[in-house]
């Protein structure tokens, strides 16, 4: 499908298990990668609260290079390790998407790469103006 825009990062992971930051279909639907709290290849360790803002700002910065945005979010899906942290986790997406209101689902894992992350995030976006 030569017609897919892709866009990467340069964050370790995307090399070492070949995959894309976000991809965009033909049709307008944007599928970002699951994100987590790691800017310039570092962990940034906060609490689940920072965590989950940190992850979809890397999700954001995504979405802008592919000229979307926030408004333009459609679907999220957090993953936390921790029920303890719901509530940290929903308050920040309800900051970050409280006027969008995408459909969203929060599920609890067993962990991730690094035992220091306890949130990662997938979005996807529309981009409206596109002719199906």
């Amino acid at each position: 499908m030569s017609d897919l825009r892709r866009v990467t990062t340069g964050a370790p992971w995307e090399d070492t298990f070949g995959y894309s930051r976000a991809v965009e279909l033909p049709n307008g639907l944007v599928l970002v990668s699951g994100c987590t709290s790691v800017v310039d290849g570092e962990i940034v360790a906060g609490d689940p609260y920072e965590q989950t803002v940190n992850s979809f700002n890397v999700a954001f910065a995504a979405l802008k290079e592919l000229g979307l945005g926030r408004d333009d979010v459609v679907r999220t899906r957090l993953y936390i390790t921790h029920a303890r942290d719901v509530e940290e986790v929903g308050r920040a997406h309800k900051e970050l998407f409280d006027a969008v209101r995408p459909a969203a689902s929060m599920i609890i894992v067993s962990g991730f790469v690094d035992p220091s992350l306890v949130v990662e995030v997938e979005v996807e976006a529309f981009r409206g103006d596109t002719a199906a």
